[in-house]
């Protein structure tokens, strides 16, 4: 396994996580640990995807990423 493939591996688990918590009523959609899932694991998957050179999958990521700071921004916002 590659430097890449564990970054990547690392990004997706993470998403992976969030979203299972999140379909199990652990994570509500909009709490701080859901969001700073999601940035951390669309960074790291993103991250990977540029290191790859794999296009369509930085524009996913990158925007997931985008996103999902977004929403930490209004997280803080309200708070």
């Amino acid at each position: 396994m590659t430097t890449t493939d564990t970054i990547g591996f690392l990004g997706v688990t993470i998403l992976l996580i969030a979203y299972f918590l999140n379909l199990n009523n652990k994570l509500e959609k909009d709490s701080f640990v859901y969001l700073q899932m999601n940035f951390i694991g669309a960074g790291l998957a993103c991250f990977a995807s540029v290191l790859m050179k794999y296009l369509p999958f930085i524009i996913l990521e990158g925007c997931w990423t985008i996103v999902s700071a977004f929403g930490l921004f209004k997280y803080f916002k309200q708070k």
